[in-house]
């Protein structure tokens, strides 16, 4: 060693090598699939608006959505003087993201377009784009985009609220809704004692004053899972002397005081950690009766089909945003003389992943356009009810194996916390959860199909549509009209049923969109039996690297 030499240099043990550089990108320009869907489901014309928010969401949001779960919201009971707050405090990140997801029309945005066809798969494109950097946001952004056709049971709530709703303005002052240049919306059905059967809800409203729809009720009960507590109002389900019936409860009293919405703990979960739930009493809590006194469930399941909705756009943005992150991983990883993109398994592994991501990027796409038109077409209508349901369970389902194939994919990397991915094992199983399990939306399809036989028909005509397109799909259909006939057995058979639905609807919907290695590969592994029951099964012949490419181009990252 060289007398002038820094005794430092001796003990360097080695240079960072071999590591794949910060992706940093555009989450709407590299994402070809969601930009054939849009265009295909009828939402062109809004690509300027989508296309502002792909490096945004690829970028700063994607920074901060680390941050914000980094720092879990936090909840205020009571001021240093012991006055009841229930408040909870969220970090500055969160309140960015929640800004910027406003601003650019998340919740909103179909409904300032409303009378242009394809504004709700444009919001979609948005939600899709948005969910990628950070999931727990998109829960009170989900809920105050499907809460406006419940409002609009009641028209002297609806003129008040709306226009705050539907606006771009982020405002997180916890003051009254009236003084507010935009608010959020939450929803409460669920109790300890019933969970998915909120029949069995044993939350009391009283009239204070005249009953029935738009008038004053006092609340006595609880919430077990209060959802978003910090918006500004809540749709919740109470029993009046009616029966079962819908109520719109707002943070502040229409005199300004907070209203006795009694928060008794933020709920510790798996993952979702930038969002808030909670449980929650009311203790003479000040609501407005919304529908017809009784008809609960009907006045707030239109939110909730939304809420579904949203539920599949959560899950194939989630299968996104962990494909993008193993892709660019192997893209730049070197082992045993190659990039990782370039290893015959790795590569099988990647295609898999892109083939079953573009299949749930196509499915949710087409129902948000069934969604969009049902106002307009009772076809859309009918087949929304069905597809929503077998969507939602299907999707949803598929998240957690997806999320944690995509981990292995970078290794001991993809289990530490500075990777996304770890956040996104957590968020996987959320929606398969939330908004109904997967039994409710099995249940819901038997329901939909043996007592709405237009919902059922629609289903099918969605199916036929790509018949004599490939054996394996007419054969699959083939099976399914049997299922369906045996009805002795089919709510015992019904996950499978549904599982069989959901593919031959992919299938279906690849075909027609016109890429014949997608839409052939797709056939010939979901449903011809050329795959095994883990990702990375594709045959040999399988156009690995087209669908890889096709996924996440080569030049797609910076």
């Amino acid at each position: 060693m060289s007398p002038s030499a820094p005794i430092a240099t001796t003990f360097i043990t080695h240079e960072v090598t071999n590591q794949a550089p910060p992706l940093v990108y555009d989450a709407w320009k590299t994402d070809l699939p969601l930009r054939e869907a849009v265009a295909r489901e009828g939402a062109s014309w809004a690509e300027a608006d989508i296309a502002k928010y792909g490096p945004l969401a690829g970028g700063e949001l994607m920074q901060l959505g680390f941050v914000a779960n980094e720092n879990k919201p936090k909840f205020k009971p009571f001021d240093r003087y012991g006055n009841r707050l229930d408040e909870v405090e969220f970090h500055p990140a969160y309140h960015r993201i929640m800004e910027a997801a406003i601003t650019h029309g998340i919740p909103n945005y179909a409904w300032r377009h409303e009378q242009t066809p394809g504004a709700h798969v444009a919001r979609m494109a948005l939600s899709y784009l948005h969910n990628q950097a950070d999931q727990g946001t998109s829960c009170p952004l989900t809920m105050t985009y499907a809460c406006v056709p419940t409002f609009r049971h009641h028209a002297g709530l609806a003129a008040e609220w709306l226009p705050r709703i539907t606006s771009a303005s982020y405002d997180s002052r916890f003051i009254p809704a009236s003084q507010k240049t935009g608010i959020t919306i939450g929803m409460g059905m669920t109790e300890k004692q019933g969970g998915s059967d909120v029949r069995s809800n044993t939350t009391r409203a009283q009239p204070l004053g005249a009953r029935g729809p738009g008038n004053a009720y006092a609340l006595v009960g609880h919430k077990f899972f209060f959802s978003a507590p910090m918006s500004d109002a809540f749709f919740v389900l109470a029993q009046s002397e009616g029966g079962l019936s819908c109520f719109l409860l707002p943070r502040f009293t229409p005199t300004g005081e907070r209203n006795a919405i009694r928060i008794q703990r933020l709920k510790d979960k798996l993952g979702d950690w930038s969002n808030a739930s909670s449980e929650v009493e009311f203790q003479g809590a000040v609501a407005f009766m919304v529908g017809e006194e009784g008809r609960g469930v009907s006045t707030i399941l239109e939110m909730v089909a939304l809420t579904r909705q949203d539920c599949m756009i959560g899950s194939s943005s989630l299968m996104r945003q962990a494909l993008v992150q193993a892709i660019h991983h192997a893209r730049h990883r070197k082992a045993f003389g190659r990039r990782l993109i370039e290893q015959p398994l790795m590569m099988n592994v990647l295609a898999d992943l892109a083939l079953e991501s573009e299949a749930h990027t196509v499915l949710t796409a087409r129902v948000s356009r069934a969604v969009d038109a049902s106002h307009r077409d009772p076809r859309e209508a009918a087949f929304a009810r069905m597809a929503t349901a077998v969507g939602k369970y299907w999707v949803c389902k598929r998240a957690p194996a997806f999320v944690n194939e995509a981990q292995e994919c970078l290794g001991g990397a993809g289990y530490v916390e500075e990777a996304n991915l770890p956040r996104l094992y957590r968020q996987a199983p959320l929606n398969s959860i939330w908004e109904g399990s997967g039994n409710i939306q099995c249940l819901d399809v038997l329901r939909a199909a043996t007592r709405e036989p237009e919902s059922r028909e629609a289903l099918f005509q969605e199916l036929m549509a790509a018949q004599g397109a490939h054996p394996a799909l007419d054969a699959e259909m083939a099976r399914i009209s049997k299922d369906f006939s045996d009805t002795a057995t089919l709510e015992t058979r019904s996950r499978f049923v549904v599982e069989r639905l959901a593919l031959a609807l992919q299938a279906s919907l690849l075909l027609r969109a016109g890429n014949r290695q997608v839409a052939d590969t797709f056939c010939e592994t979901r449903l011809g039996g050329a795959h095994g029951n883990c990702f990375g099964t594709l045959p040999a012949h399988a156009p690995m690297k087209a669908l890889i490419e096709r996924a996440f181009g080569e030049g797609a990252a910076s």
